[in-house]
């Protein structure tokens, strides 16, 4: 429990002196409001003892719209810490103690996925971070799972694609990358199907416990799988989108899994970070 009060802390005294820089940089439109949170994020991994293996290459195209899937709350600060980018996260985040307040500052678009009705004004928002030229994570299961299973890609939000293409006269088309998520070993172990639930923070399992548990472990290894980016122009269907990620995620996923990170990084040149990549 030591080890978690000295970083709760840390994180503390670090949030005090990134907030106002933040804020700053949002206020004044600087390039600082995505360059902190990603600073913020590798730290937050430091901290913890997270592992990323990166498989693939990242689109350097602006904008992108990454399709990921969702496994936990340590998806945030993992993704976040190997680039700068915009999340889109369902709206009771937003009314978080302290994390909404984060979210908001790190200009995440937040949505209702049970008022359908509100889907429009939600699918406006994101293509319009799309374009300011910001590479925009969503999780398109639209919940988190117990990482072992890939659920069905949602399609409505992809519908940003043609906002974005539609609202934007200078864009004529819009990069969407596949992103697979896989958590391979806890504490040093390597992780099974029941092991794995230690780290996927999913239905009804609060929130704290479970960031102290994952804290305490001391070691998380995460690989980080990057599919194919393709240029969708407005002919493009954002069920055909949807459903071409849900497959290559679901593909990256598996091979994730089967693989021993350490193996696979001597053997294939695939990239690992003790500390999160830089941008």
């Amino acid at each position: 429990m030591i080890r978690v009060i000295c970083i709760g802390l840390t994180l503390a005294a670090i949030t005090l002196i990134l907030v106002p820089l933040q804020l700053a940089g949002v206020l004044l439109n600087l390039r600082l409001r995505r360059r902190i949170p990603h600073l913020y994020h590798r730290i937050v991994c430091a901290l913890i003892g997270v592992r990323v293996h990166e498989v693939g290459i990242r689109s350097n195209a602006a904008p992108t719209l990454i399709l990921a899937n969702h496994v936990s709350w340590l998806d945030v600060p993992v993704i976040s810490a190997l680039l700068p980018v915009v999340f889109v996260a369902k709206h009771e985040v937003a009314r978080w103690p302290v994390l909404g307040w984060l979210a908001r500052l790190q200009n995440t678009v937040f949505i209702n996925r049970q008022a359908r009705h509100q889907t429009g004004a939600a699918t406006r928002e994101i293509a319009s971070r799309l374009l300011d030229g910001n590479a925009v994570v969503l999780f398109a299961e639209g919940t988190s799972n117990d990482g072992t299973r890939i659920l069905p890609f949602r399609s409505s939000p992809v519908g940003a694609v043609h906002h974005a293409l539609g609202a934007g006269a200078h864009l004529s088309h819009i990069t969407v990358q596949p992103m697979s998520l896989a958590y391979s070993e806890f504490s040093g172990v390597r992780m099974g199907r029941r092991l794995r639930q230690r780290v996927a923070w999913y239905g009804d399992v609060e929130l704290l416990p479970h960031l102290v548990q994952v804290v305490l472990a001391g070691a998380v290894d995460v690989t980080v799988s990057w599919g194919e980016p393709k240029a969708y122009d407005l002919t493009a269907d954002r069920k055909v989108i949807a459903r071409e990620a849900e497959l290559a995620v679901r593909r990256m996923t598996s091979a994730a899994l089967r693989a021993d990170p350490a193996v696979s990084n001597a053997s294939t040149g695939h990239t690992t970070h003790p500390l999160p990549a830089k941008a």
